[in-house]
């Protein structure tokens, strides 16, 4: 059997978003704020991939997101795998799901919703995680994922 290398170098500390659309790699980057980050970042884009044909993949040392920053990952990547290594190991691997509610993570599109027009948290109800569509907590406004704005 032929030995393969590695198309992406190990990682000592930090996290691994493994398993992103190759159309959605720099829209993660940009939602992560990764140009601005001090941290050595490896990008992997258009790598091959059996389940996906082609993927993205980010290593970011000494980096471990919040749950804040992974709710807004999935509004725009849902079920990427996220992987925490500690010492060139693997300690917690994970899917990133949508939750059920989206607090100031994406914009109502109602111009004239309370949100729009007071200093206040957006709220978004998840209503069909599947078709991605939200509904506004205080308009009822449904949207969908595709038109979703983030904050």
């Amino acid at each position: 059997m032929k030995r393969q290398e590695l198309q992406v170098a190990a990682l000592e500390n930090g996290t691994v978003i493994d398993h992103i659309p190759s159309s959605k790699i720099f829209e993660v980057i940009n939602l992560l704020h990764l140009e601005k980050a001090e941290a050595s970042i490896t990008i992997g884009f258009n790598l091959k991939s059996k389940k996906m044909g082609t993927k993205g993949i980010i290593k970011v040392a000494d980096k471990f997101f919040s749950d804040e920053e992974l709710n807004q990952l999935s509004v725009i990547t849902p079920n990427v795998t996220l992987c925490i290594i500690h010492d060139y190991e693997v300690t917690e691997k994970k899917t990133v799901c949508m939750p059920d509610e989206l607090t100031d993570i994406v914009r109502c599109p109602n111009p004239k919703c309370i949100t729009n027009n007071e200093p206040m948290k957006t709220r978004l109800h998840v209503v069909d995680k599947e078709a991605g569509l939200f509904q506004c907590h205080y308009c009822n406004k449904v949207l969908s994922i595709a038109d979703a704005k983030l904050l």
